[in-house]
């Protein structure tokens, strides 16, 4: 059995593979070209992250296709339902990104309320001339503790969020239609934990109380923030979108930033990508990280393994021939 894993996968996903019977193909392979790539070498398994797209016209194309896996959460990039009319498997790999995402909104949130973004762009080119002038400029920064974090979205990564979140002190508040409750387990180094319970709140509500705003939603058909959003706001909020692109209005975004509602934004995913607009990358009020957010080595290793302990166990069980 061929396996192409188009968007690539760990060296540990590679080997768990290859040593349950499996030929692993690490090739890119243009969009244009999956197709008759999966044809001409009689491929079982396609493997992706978010470049590559799984849509009807592949599915149609390529008999061969008997499992279609996604390195990560969402899989807006896969026509889901038609795969499965197709009888084709669709897994992906919800739980092992968690955590990396997580911490890239508080990267994120760190360098916002600390105008790092700002600041390394400055000092390469100012901080030997001008190193009072950025010292003052820079001198008025925020602390994260004792904050509200208003979270949209308590999934997995909301989750994860939501932990360090408390972890630093600060006070965490969410909104989710499909989870009402959610006690949130903060685990430390020594085997100790607390637990602590929340309840999700109305969207509004949270715009109105949270000092910092960070979404954990899968793609979305219309804004999540757009104006009306953003006027419900405290002055002086912090917006955070490692998500989806098209999540927050982007032109919204920039006025609230140059009209100095929003202190700052940092982002992950864009609505335009792999070409984001030229007033997002060069605003000095936004963090900028090129849809990174699951890209560290312990993730993308938990990724590959996840991935082939489903492929194998599907094959094993006899679910896929």
């Amino acid at each position: 059995m061929k396996i192409l894993a188009n968007d690539g996968i760990s060296k540990s996903g590679i080997v768990a593979l290859e040593k349950a019977g499996f030929e692993v193909i690490t090739t890119k392979v243009a969009q244009e070209q999956v197709a008759n790539f999966v044809n001409k070498n009689s491929i079982s398994v396609i493997l992706v992250r978010s470049a590559t797209k799984v849509r009807k016209d592949i599915i149609d194309a390529c008999p061969s296709l008997k499992i279609i896996g996604r390195g990560g959460v969402g899989m807006d990039n896969i026509d889901i339902e038609y795969a499965k009319s197709k009888g084709i498997h669709v897994i992906n790999t919800p739980a092992s990104s968690s955590e990396s995402v997580a911490e890239l909104v508080f990267a994120h949130l760190f360098t916002g309320v600390r105008f790092l973004h700002d600041s390394n762009r400055n000092m390469p080119l100012e901080g030997d001339t001008n190193f009072d002038g950025l010292k003052k400029a820079y001198a008025n920064g925020l602390e994260l503790r004792g904050k509200t974090l208003g979270i949209i979205g308590m999934g997995r990564i909301g989750q994860a969020t939501a932990k360090m979140a408390i972890g630093l002190g600060m006070k965490v508040i969410y909104s989710d239609t499909h989870i009402p409750k959610k006690d949130i387990k903060v685990p430390f180094f020594d085997g100790q934990s607390i637990s602590i319970s929340l309840a999700s709140q109305s969207q509004e509500s949270l715009f109105q109380e949270s000092d910092f705003i960070t979404l954990h939603v899968p793609a979305q058909d219309a804004h999540v923030i757009g104006e009306k959003e953003l006027e419900m706001m405290k002055d002086g909020v912090g917006i955070v979108n490692c998500a989806r692109g098209g999540a927050i209005d982007e032109v919204a975004l920039v006025k609230a930033l140059d009209d100095g509602k929003v202190l700052f934004a940092g982002l992950d995913v864009y609505e335009n990508e792999p070409t984001p607009e030229i007033t997002i990358l060069m605003n000095p009020k936004i963090s900028l990280t090129p849809h990174i957010g699951a890209a560290t080595e312990e993730a993308q290793d938990r990724i590959g393994t996840e991935l082939a302990h489903q492929i194998i166990s599907l094959f094993n069980k006899s679910l896929v021939s």
